[in-house]
């Protein structure tokens, strides 16, 4: 394999020129250029890439930490991720934090190791102390993707959960359903919290607040969510309509649903915010509020690059998506005895 010393003394040059050719780092006469690139294609030379961005204090590498890779909506932010970063010249190495604080802490600490250029994170914490922002080192460059936490720095892609929520469960009162119960994420992140929030504001906006044991955590997991269904649809005295926090949980509702012998949406009808790969199949077709995915991957990864780099303090961006409503045939007015879907 020929190296660098090997070009530079077939175009009879010092191993700099090469140097300053290969990386445009420096003024090369046009006839010097012209032979170290002969030279270059002769001995077919490969420089490393290792060493050059060794040299630059780059290692050309972006770190994207997910809250749940089993989560389709995660695999769908890694697909688009991977795009993205490789449209700037970056590679990308990817990290599943389980929903588990301590497991972000180790694997930040990983990146770290590995001299990420920057790191896009879905945070699982509600502090800043999982950032791993030792003082003595310099701030690795992050932007929070989908969930906020307490911190000054960090660039911040979000959708508005407020407004998920509000949407999805005005679309259901609208309907007249009066009874709506909801199925939401943990409440100590921005997610869950947010679109809890805009659903209550959406019923008491109706002079309405639901019953307190109509609302209950899915924890961002189909499995819980198909258990906790299960317990709000079981009792005759039920809710007439839910509203789900994730596109995942709302699969595990309709699960429940049929298991429950139940009609969607003529027995219950049901709202949520996110989609998933393959929720287009589902019957009936779910009523959601959805996010732009991939507008909001891709302005994550140019807001993540351009921190990289321009360097040094820049200040906060906060960007926040706005959800839209995509109506299904998962709900129906309150008391219908048949609906489209199921007939």
């Amino acid at each position: 394999m020929s190296t660098i010393k090997d070009v530079a003394r077939s175009a009879g040059v010092s191993t700099a020129t090469v140097s300053a050719v290969i990386n445009d780092s420096a003024y090369v006469s046009p006839t010097l250029r012209a032979r170290v690139l002969a030279a270059i294609r002769e001995l077919s030379y490969s420089p490393s890439l290792a060493a050059q961005n060794l040299k630059r204090g780059r290692s050309q590498l972006i770190a994207l930490v997910v809250a749940d890779l089993a989560n389709p909506f995660f695999s769908r932010v890694v697909w688009a991720a991977e795009a993205a970063v490789a449209a700037w010249g970056y590679s990308l190495v990817v990290f599943n934090s389980d929903e588990k604080p301590e497991a972000e802490q180790r694997i930040l600490s990983r990146v770290r190791m590995l001299s990420c250029d920057g790191v896009l994170l879905v945070p699982v914490g509600d502090s800043t102390k999982h950032l791993q922002r030792d003082p003595k080192e310099k701030p690795l460059p992050t932007v929070l993707f989908g969930r906020t936490v307490e911190d000054d720095r960090s660039d911040t892609i979000t959708i508005d959960n407020f407004s998920a929520g509000r949407q999805a469960t005005e679309y259901l009162l609208d309907l007249g359903h009066t009874r709506v119960g909801a199925i939401t994420g943990p409440l100590h992140l921005t997610t869950g919290r947010g679109r809890q929030e805009g659903m209550l504001a959406a019923m008491k906006s109706r002079g309405l607040a639901p019953e307190p044991r109509d609302i209950r955590s899915g924890e961002f997991r189909e499995d819980a969510a198909y258990s906790v269904a299960r317990s709000l649809l079981e009792p005759p005295d039920r809710p007439t309509a839910l509203y789900v926090a994730s596109g995942l949980m709302a699969l595990g509702a309709m699960r429940a649903i049929a298991d429950l012998g139940l009609r969607c949406p003529v027995d219950i009808s049901i709202a949520s915010t996110d989609t998933i790969p393959g929720i287009g199949g589902l019957r009936p077709r779910l009523t959601r509020t959805e996010h732009p995915l991939v507008d909001m991957t891709n302005e994550a990864v140019r807001l993540l690059v351009d921190r990289i780099k321009r360097g040094g303090e820049i200040d906060q961006r906060n960007i926040v998506f706005q959800p839209s409503l995509v109506v299904g045939d998962s709900c129906a007015p309150v008391g219908a005895r048949e609906s489209p879907a199921i007939r």
